[in-house]
C-alpha cells in the first residue's frame, strides 16, 4: 500500500475514537485464553530486538494475546499498537524507530506489534485502510493514531504529547520514568565474557601458564583488546614475582652488569611496591647496555609500564627517563 499523507493522522485519530469498540476483540481473547494456550507469536516483524537485545517493552501480539498485552497493560501505561506487514516497505522504516524509542522509554509506554496478515481481525477492528498505522491505547480505548512512516522527530513529539496528556492518569508512566532515572545512577554491569572468565579462573587457581594461554587466545582473535593486554601483563608479572627471591635485589646491586639479575630485582622491587626504584633500576640498566641486552631491558620495562594506568605519574616520568636513556 502507498504511504498515506501524515496530515490525515488527526482525522484517523478522530475516527478511531468514535468507531472502535474493543469489547468484541476482548471477548474473543477471553475465549481463546480458556482454550489450550497457543505458542508465543514469533512472527516476521521487522524487530530490532534480535540485534539489540530482547526488550520487555516491545512485544508481538496476536488476537489471542491482545487482552493481556494491550487492554490490561493500557490500564497502567499507554500501549502503542504498530500495525504492519512483512511486505510493507514503510513498515520496515517505521518499526525500528518505534522499537528504539520504546526501549529508551523504559516502560513508560509499551509497543505492541501486530502483523495484519496473520491477525486480520485486529486490522478490521481498527478499520485499517493503509499501513503502517499506529494507534495509542490508554485505559482500554484508542485515544490517538497516525498513519505512515513519519520522521523520527515527529514521532518523538507525538510520544511526548501522549505521555504529557496521560502522566497524571496512568500510574505506570511516572513510576517507569522515576525508575529509569534511578537506573542511570547505578553502575551498569556488562555480561561476563566466558573467555575472560576462563582466564581469570586459571589465574585464581595459580595456573599462570593456562591463564597466559587463555589471554593469548583472546589477543589472537582481538589483537587490539586492551583489557586482555593488561591482564596478560599482570599474569606474566605475577608469575615472575612469585618466583623472585627477595635477596635478588642485593645480588643485583652487587652485580650491576648482570642483566638477568637486574630484571629479576626490578620484579622483586615492584612486588613490594617499590615502583620508582624498579623503574629507575631498569632505566639505568638501559644506559649501561647496548644491542640485544638493551632491547631486552627496554622490553621488560615497557611490560612493567603496562601494569599501571598510562597517566600514572610514575610511568610518565619513567617513560621520559627511558627516552633520554635511549636517545
Amino acid at each position: 500500500m502507498t504511504r498515506p499523507d501524515p496530515r490525515k493522522s488527526a482525522a484517523l485519530s478522530a475516527a478511531l475514537s468514535g468507531a472502535v469498540d474493543l469489547s468484541a476483540l476482548k471477548a474473543r481473547a477471553d475465549g481463546a485464553r480458556r482454550a489450550p494456550a497457543a505458542p508465543p507469536s514469533q512472527g516476521g516483524a521487522p524487530n530490532g530486538d534480535a540485534a539489540e537485545g530482547v526488550s520487555p517493552w516491545v512485544l508481538d501480539v496476536t488476537e489471542e494475546t491482545f487482552q493481556a498485552e494491550v487492554i490490561e497493560r493500557s490500564l497502567q501505561v499507554p500501549v502503542v499498537v504498530d500495525l504492519w506487514a512483512e511486505w510493507c516497505a514503510p513498515c520496515k522504516q517505521l518499526s525500528p524507530v518505534l522499537e528504539r524509542n520504546a526501549r529508551a522509554a523504559n516502560g513508560a509506554w509499551v509497543l505492541v506489534k501486530v502483523d495484519v496478515d496473520a491477525n486480520p481481525r485486529i486490522a478490521q477492528l481498527f478499520g485499517v485502510q493503509s499501513i503502517p498505522t499506529v494507534v495509542a491505547i490508554a485505559g482500554g480505548q484508542p485515544i490517538d493514531a497516525f498513519a505512515g512512516a513519519l520522521p523520527e522527530p515527529e514521532i518523538k513529539q507525538w510520544l511526548a504529547r501522549l505521555l504529557d496528556a496521560l502522566r497524571d492518569k496512568l500510574p505506570g508512566i511516572r513510576a517507569a520514568e522515576e525508575g529509569a532515572g534511578q537506573a542511570q545512577d547505578e553502575e551498569y554491569e556488562e555480561p561476563e565474557d566466558p573467555r575472560f572468565t576462563e582466564a581469570e579462573d586459571a589465574f585464581e587457581r595459580g595456573d599462570y601458564a593456562e591463564a597466559e594461554a587463555a589471554y593469548g587466545r583472546i589477543l589472537d582473535a582481538e589483537p587490539a583488546n586492551e583489557e586482555a593486554k593488561a591482564a596478560l601483563a599482570q599474569v606474566r608479572f605475577t608469575a615472575r614475582a612469585e618466583a623472585a627471591d627477595p635477596s635478588s635485589i642485593a645480588r643485583a646491586d652487587a652485580a650491576p652488569d648482570d642483566v638477568a639479575a637486574q630484571l629479576t630485582a626490578a620484579d622483586a622491587e615492584l612486588a613490594v611496591q617499590r615502583v620508582e626504584e624498579a623503574f629507575a633500576r631498569l632505566v639505568n640498566t638501559v644506559r649501561r647496555t647496548s644491542g640485544e641486552d638493551r632491547d631486552r631491558v627496554r622490553e621488560h620495562l615497557v611490560s612493567l609500564f603496562e601494569l599501571f594506568p598510562a597517566d600514572d605519574p610514575r610511568v610518565i616520568a619513567a617513560r621520559r627517563n627511558l627516552a633520554g636513556a635511549l636517545y
